[in-house]
């Protein structure tokens, strides 16, 4: 009976002990929760530039389809255009560039008499694959690459010609400009481009052709504001 007594005493103090003992262990510490953080961008862009289109201006003049001399100049000429920009991710982007410029076409160098041709307008669409460079801060460089379609129309054939007709034409697009963004959605953007643009010109002296291979090959230089939005405020789905 007393080693019953002992043995329930010491299971007493034992079961007393224990909280303190637990108290003394050292303890594991959670593991925290994992935190996923999103890196947002905006992924649309407008821009709104004054531009001023700088054509090459050469070509080789024939008559009948013999070659005969260089000797057309196409004006320069000033004008506003707004282009729209995508950005996949943070770097890469596509840009659809449009606007509509006036030329006069003119005789020069062997056929500097004989003045005024016609006057034409080009709609010049274009689209641009860029790559945005951006660990500068606000500076923020470009380049780009792409291609042009432009429609000649309104072709006006000035006196003594009866007719001027001037084909359709592709050619590649070449780019190099910045943004300097002001904050976060407005910045100043200067940009210039370089189109290969060769289309076929006809006009009409009486019964006789006049044809021509005329390399406009403008630089297109601007100047203007841009304006990016569209990031909202949470994640965005295009991830990088």
């Amino acid at each position: 009976m007393k080693l019953i007594l002992r043995i329930a005493a010491a299971a007493a103090i034992a079961a007393a002990a224990l909280p303190a003992i637990a108290a003394d262990l050292p303890t594991r510490a959670a593991a925290p929760a994992p935190v996923m953080t999103y890196e947002t961008f905006d992924p649309w862009m407008i821009r709104v530039r004054a531009i001023g289109v700088l054509p090459d201006g050469t070509s080789k003049v024939s008559v009948g389809g013999a070659p005969f001399v260089q000797g057309l100049k196409i004006s320069n000429t000033f004008v506003p255009e707004v282009d729209i920009t995508y950005f996949f991710t943070k770097n890469i982007a596509v840009e659809a560039i449009c606007c509509v410029t006036p030329h006069k076409i003119k005789g020069s160098k062997a056929l500097a008499g004989v003045g005024e041709i016609g006057e034409t307008l080009l709609f010049p669409p274009t689209i641009m694959l860029q790559y945005h460079f951006t660990n500068f801060g606000a500076f923020k460089p470009y380049i780009g690459v792409g291609v042009n379609w432009t429609h000649f129309f309104n072709n006006d054939a000035a006196a003594p010609f009866n007719t001027l007709k001037i084909d359709d034409s592709f050619g590649v697009a070449a780019q190099i400009g910045f943004d300097y963004m002001i904050n976060r959605n407005w910045g100043i953007n200067v940009d210039v481009k370089r189109i290969m643009l060769r289309p076929d010109a006809t006009v009409r002296l009486g019964l006789v052709p006049v044809t021509a291979k005329v390399h406009i090959d403008p630089w297109i230089v601007g100047v203007g504001v841009t304006y990016r939005f569209g990031g909202g405020s949470g994640p965005v789905v295009a991830k990088y």
